[in-house]
């Protein structure tokens, strides 16, 4: 087969073009072009909804898993029609609505699909996520006991949360929010107080010092990446790193010190949600019930 010439394939019943399906992308694990296209069409019920009307920035990775990698913001020229845009500050940014789309950005060797915390057409935030950021992978258990102490002082204040690996060394805990009701100034407030929070408990563990080298080895609790233009990895998306690790969703349980962001690989997630469900599954309704109202009082009368 030619380098650049295409094979029809059909993947949960959508016909694909695929150009090298059988291209090495992690070939330490023989994950091949196809096996990626294959858990994109299977995963996608779980990870269409948090695409779902965002503008979209991609990390691709011509040559497979390692170091060469560029980011993608706006849709290239050559975009077929059904690919869906929204246009942002001049940039006309992929959404990705559907299976088709997902596919596509699979040929196009999109690694990873980072999102930002609002819907298109709205201002307002539709979560909070708190990026724990451990010095090392050596160091993760940092970032199990940072999302332990956020997991507690949000069930105290009522405030359900959902917890994934980042996919490569940390722990993002997420705080859904009803639609077009908050602030990113709001939300703000709410992640500042957390990270204070977690410094003034465990100083010899976290901090929120910006550079890196003035950080030593304690986990960064990352407060300032919760903001408007910003983004995240999106639930179920994989990394390029060498492992193939996939920023995967969590069940409340899970969080222990036993922990590993090792233990999820893409050949192992469909198997998992089939198996354990989606720890997600009930971000959507848990929404509109979050009681963040009080909370930002609480806030704005401590001056905070």
């Amino acid at each position: 087969m030619g380098k650049n010439s295409q094979q029809e394939v059909m993947i949960n019943g959508i016909k694909v073009g695929i150009t090298s399906p059988d291209k090495p992308l992690w070939p330490k694990l023989g994950i091949m072009k196809l096996h990626y296209l294959e858990y994109l069409a299977k995963m996608a019920p779980f990870l269409l909804p948090f695409l779902q009307d965002r503008a979209l920035t991609v990390i691709r990775y011509p040559h497979g898993a390692g170091d060469e990698r560029f980011y993608q913001k706006n849709c290239p020229d050559y975009a077929p029609d059904f690919v869906e845009t929204v246009l942002e500050e001049g940039i006309h940014y992929i959404v990705c609505n559907n299976l088709q789309t997902l596919l596509w950005l699979g040929n196009q060797l999109a690694f990873e699909l980072h999102i930002p915390f609002r819907k298109n057409e709205t201002a307002h935030p539709s979560e909070i996520v708190m990026d724990l950021d451990p010095p090392s992978r050596d160091d993760f258990i940092l970032s199990v006991e940072a999302a332990l102490l956020i997991q507690e002082v949000c069930d105290r204040l009522k405030l359900k949360t959902f917890i994934k690996t980042s996919g490569n060394k940390g722990l993002q805990v997420y705080i859904p929010l009803p639609e077009s009701r908050f602030t990113f100034d709001d939300t703000r407030k709410f992640t500042q107080f957390l990270a204070q929070y977690l410094i003034t408990k465990e100083p010899q563990w976290f901090t929120i010092e910006r550079l890196k080298k003035n950080r030593g080895n304690k986990c960064y609790i990352d407060f300032i990446q919760h903001a408007e233009g910003k983004t995240i990895i999106a639930p179920y998306s994989v990394r390029g790193n060498e492992e193939a690790l996939v920023a995967t969703p969590i069940h409340p349980q899970e969080l222990t010190h036993d922990l590993r962001p090792e233990a999820f690989p893409l050949p192992l997630i469909h198997q998992r949600v089939t198996e354990a469900g989606n720890p997600f599954a009930d971000f959507e309704k848990a929404k509109a019930g979050q009681p963040f109202s009080p909370v930002l009082d609480w806030l704005n009368e401590q001056g905070l």
